[in-house]
């Protein structure tokens, strides 16, 4: 069968024990903070970051790896650990350039290696959707399942995964030119908390809730309605800079829902910034 690797890009947000535990490896995005050029969650962490964003009067710029980020792994995974299969998941195509960016640095590896195989997945998502995929995938090569078994295994997975989130505020959406700055003041006046997901790789708007408590409590309805009374699903709850918040949501949602499997990841920088701490929400998929 051969050695396979995982890689995925530090966007996924799977917390660094599980990255140690299953041996996935991760790429890091860029992040230009005026003139600095930061490396998510090398150069930068969490902690850091979060407490320095609400002081910020205009948003970093974030930046996918390039071709020669996505080789240099890939180079590594051949020489160093006698790698000749890689699976390297992505964040969707639609909203960042790092698939393609993949793609363009398997082409320069396997012509480096003949005998290397790269397979470059589009997840049509982010977060711990895309986490989950990179994190099943790992666990099926330590299962000992074949190449072609795990390649089915993520087509499988990849229409169930699934996001929900709300931000705390508007604020960075203004501050990223995503809403305009009277929708911004009167959402801020009326205390609005909008709910986003994904759909076909594209960010989508699933309405607005008018405190954090009801925006949870939507939230739990959306996936007790996705997953059925009998359901179960495996969930990640993910925050920035929110903790204590991300607690509540657990505790509702594991009041209706069957969960099997749950954990609690922190968002990367990287795409903090895009929402801003105090965003909370989970990644979920339900089981056959």
């Amino acid at each position: 069968m051969g050695h396979i690797a995982i890689v995925t890009d530090t966007t996924a947000s799977i917390p660094e024990p599980l990255l140690d535990k299953y041996q996935i490896r991760t790429v890091p995005y860029y992040i230009h903070r005026g003139k600095e050029t930061l490396r998510d969650l090398v150069t930068i962490s969490r902690a850091a970051f979060y407490n320095w964003l609400p002081t910020a009067t205009e948003l970093p710029k974030t930046a996918s790896p390039g071709p020669g980020d996505y080789f240099e792994l890939y180079n590594q995974l051949a020489i160093q650990e006698d790698v000749d299969k890689i699976i390297s998941i992505h964040m969707t195509s639609k909203g960042s350039g790092a698939y393609q960016a993949a793609l363009c640095g398997k082409e320069m590896a396997e012509k480096q290696h003949p005998n290397l195989v790269i397979q470059v997945v589009d997840t049509l998502n982010v977060s711990m959707c895309q986490g989950w995929i990179a994190l099943e995938s790992a666990r099926a090569v330590l299962e000992g399942l074949s190449y072609t078994a795990i390649l089915e295994r993520i087509q499988c997975l990849i229409p169930k995964v699934r996001m929900i989130q709300t931000a705390d505020t508007l604020h960075y959406l203004y501050l990223g030119g995503r809403i305009g700055r009277a929708k911004h003041q009167v959402g801020s006046l009326l205390n609005i908390k909008p709910l986003i997901s994904m759909e076909d790789g594209l960010i989508v708007a699933l309405g607005t809730a008018r405190s954090r408590m009801k925006a949870y409590q939507r939230m739990v309805e959306l996936v007790d309605s996705a997953v059925g009374g009998m359901g179960r699903i495996k969930i990640a709850y993910v925050h920035a800079a929110a903790a204590d918040e991300v607690l509540k949501i657990k505790q509702l949602v594991e009041a209706r829902v069957n969960v099997v499997e749950s954990l609690i990841a922190e968002l990367s920088p990287a795409l903090g910034v895009h929402s801003g701490p105090g965003t909370v929400g989970f990644c979920f998929y339900p089981l056959d």
